[in-house]
């Protein structure tokens, strides 16, 4: 399976043919150029903005999600084949939704191999006959692995995209970043995190029983004897390789976790397990890698040596089944479904099979789907309008960089080279993935979906030796999210996210920056946050700050930490700042960004009164609404731990730091959001 490294998204995912544009500061006309002049009525309401999910009763100090959003949240009901929804989701089920009816149509042509993937996944009955009968070999590999032989089976596991004890992909270098290395990552455990095994809650508790019980039904799926004990045996071994896992706070830092070695040296470092085996059966044949988080590999090593043999199968098997769960049975689907749909996401029902017949054919084959999506659903004139809009908030960024007071002179140099450095890629690629060497069958699904893991893992290893390709993609048209790239000093903002009510070539500008425009500063200022800041002009992870810019960073980094530690999101349950810092600092610097870009946009002019609603009201109303998001608890309490964005409440509070924001809404000492101006941060 492949990973994009070094990337900050929009949205936990859970960022296509177009341009890849190199982003230069806009000048003084293009600054002024407002979002658009079409006088074509908004999709939404009159201006943009959808006046009846507001709360009126609210007071916007108060609570600035609930006065714009309030309205919207009581009357919207979560699906029952989703754990949240709001409009990302909005966006997401129209995107899949278009994306079905270009797959009906496909799957009419026998030569189209995204219709054979699309038509194989619908055909249940088939599936249904066959039965285990296509994972049965694999299985019996793992049956019959003895410790000699692991090493190897772990290599083919990769390959096939099973998980296991670790992962790795390849990725640039971060300190020499026109060069490709192997980067492995610590893995071994099926829940999402170490804390969910560690940590003592009723939370934990209850999944910590759910999942024993799952890992006890898919050895009896399996058919399997002695489930029970052997899935207690199970559930004992992957809590044992949870203590030695790094936590995520560590596991984020750009700078720990950046350790060369070589196979010799990880070999000496972590003993008792085979790895020269294991990396060159994965197709490495460099000896340098990146070995993430070092004393878990060597923690990881000397289990896995001390383990039975039985314990680590047992494993094994389990995780080929959920992995396939998709490919496989219903009964497979449903019971990882129970586990890692319901039981941690509190989702109730499973979505429908077309919609997962969708899901299966881009996530194997996004770019191939891709070419036909963008040639009906990006039209050019919404790329030429992002285009602007980028240049923008580009040129606002380097405006904001020359007034702070904080950074040192020289810094500032090297900041404003990385930013007159930056790629931005809209919509879709320049060139499009090919598959050419993959082979999809009618009738074949869980084949289809072993040689497509097979084909990703062949590809990422194939970039071993060659040159970086910059035209690669990391999500594909369909996606609702954007990304940061900091190797590549790159930000990708996929076509389907460029739609309303993130943008609308037709809506008020102030809501295009509010909403799109934040998210074009969000993705820009990533670049600048904790970790992106450690790389420099050419994505090279370097120190090029002042010890004085840093220091005035981190104490501006201290007090976001501490706004966003205070937040409760559920009883008892608290956010963690530390874990979130990358992604608030690029929520408060994109919407402090993309606010200059709005008001230089209307070239020195007041901007008009819409429906009672100044321009800057709109512009923090544009911000409040893209977040609209519901939550069941189970989600939101899942995603404290494991999600490093804020929940859509926290986000949309990050206002209280903009002082036009008070001016705005007049708010008000004593009111609940209400921060005194020297309690207001302001790092960007």
């Amino acid at each position: 399976m492949t990973h994009l490294p070094k990337i900050s998204r929009l949205m936990a995912t859970a960022a296509l043919g177009a341009l890849m544009l190199t982003a230069v500061p806009a000048t003084a006309k293009e600054q002024a150029a407002p979002a658009t002049t079409s006088t074509a009525k908004p999709e939404l309401g009159t201006f943009g903005f959808d006046l009846t999910g507001m709360d009126k009763s609210v007071q916007p100090g108060d609570d600035f999600y609930a006065y714009a959003n309030g309205t919207w949240a009581k009357s919207t009901q979560i699906p029952a084949d989703k754990s949240n929804f709001g409009m990302f989701t909005v966006l997401a089920d129209l995107s899949q939704t278009r994306t079905q009816g270009i797959l009906e149509a496909a799957k009419a042509d026998p030569n189209s191999m995204i219709g054979r993937a699309y038509a194989a996944y619908l055909d249940a009955p088939t599936v249904e006959a066959k039965g285990l009968a296509p994972i049965e070999p694999w299985l019996n590999k793992i049956r019959t692995v003895d410790k000699a032989g692991l090493a190897g089976l772990l290599a083919e596991a990769d390959r096939n995209g099973v998980s296991h004890f670790f992962g790795g992909y390849v990725g640039q270098d971060d300190k020499n970043p026109e060069v490709y290395i192997y980067t492995m990552f610590q893995g071994g455990i099926g829940m999402p995190d170490r804390d969910f095994y560690l940590k003592d809650n009723e939370r934990n508790a209850k999944l910590q029983a759910a999942y024993l019980q799952h890992l006890q039904n898919v050895l009896t799926l399996a058919g399997e004897t002695d489930a029970a004990a052997r899935a207690k045996a199970i559930y004992d071994f992957e809590k044992q390789i949870a203590t030695v896992h790094w936590d995520k706070n560590d596991s984020s830092d750009a700078t720990k976790v950046y350790n060369k070695m070589t196979i010799a040296e990880l070999a000496a470092a972590a003993p008792g397990f085979d790895w020269a085996t294991f990396i060159r059966g994965i197709g490495v044949k460099e000896d340098s890698l990146l070995v993430s988080q070092p004393s878990a590999f060597t923690g990881e090593a000397k289990l896995i040596a001390d383990a039975p043999i039985g314990v680590i199968r047992d494993m094994l098997i389990v995780r080929s089944l959920d992995g396939f769960s998709d490919v496989l049975p219903d009964a497979v689907a449903q019971e990882a479904f129970s586990f890692y749909g319901t039981a941690l996401s509190g989702t109730p029902q499973m979505q429908e099979r077309w919609k997962r017949a969708v899901d299966f054919t881009t996530n194997n084959l996004g770019e191939a789907v891709g070419q036909d999506y963008v040639a009906k659903y990006f039209p050019p004139e919404t790329k030429a309008a992002m285009d602007q809009l980028v240049k923008n908030v580009l040129a606002a960024m380097g405006d904001r960089i020359d007034g702070l007071s904080w950074m040192q002179p020289q810094t500032k140099v090297k900041a404003k080279k990385k930013l007159a450095n930056f790629t931005t890629k809209i919509g879709y690629p320049d060139r499009w993935k090919d598959y050419s060497k993959l082979e999809i069958k009618a009738a074949d699904l869980f084949g289809n979906a072993l040689r497509s893991n097979q084909f990703a893992h062949d590809d990422n290893i194939s970039r071993l030796g060659g040159p970086i390709r910059r035209w690669e993609w990391g999500m594909t048209p369909m996606t609702v999210n954007a990304y940061a790239n900091f190797g590549m000093n790159e930000i990708v903002f996929p076509a389907a996210i460029l739609q309303p009510p993130f943008f609308d070539p037709h809506a008020d500008a102030a809501i295009n920056y509010g909403g799109i425009g934040a998210v074009i500063g969000h993705e820009i200022s990533h670049h600048f946050d904790d970790q992106g800041a450690k790389y420099d002009e050419t994505g090279k992870l370097a120190d090029w700050w002042t010890p004085a810019d840093v220091a005035a960073f981190e104490a501006a980094g201290k007090a976001l930490i501490a706004q966003y530690d205070a937040y409760e999101v559920l009883p008892g349950e608290k956010l963690d700042g530390t874990f979130t810092l990358g992604e608030n600092i690029g929520d408060l610097a994109g919407l402090t960004v993309a606010y200059e870009a709005y008001k230089k946009s209307l070239g020195g002019k007041e901007a008009p009164v819409l429906d009672g609603l100044t321009g800057d009201q709109r512009f923090f109303l544009g911000w409040a609404q893209v977040w609209r998001r519901n939550y069941r608890d189970q989600n939101l309490s899942q995603r404290i731990t494991t999600d490093p964005h804020a929940p859509s409440i926290q986000r949309t509070w990050v206002s209280r730091n903009l002082d036009p924001w008070y001016k705005a809404f007049q708010v008000k000492p004593g009111q609940t959001l209400y921060l005194a101006p020297e309690e207001r941060v302001r790092i960007w």
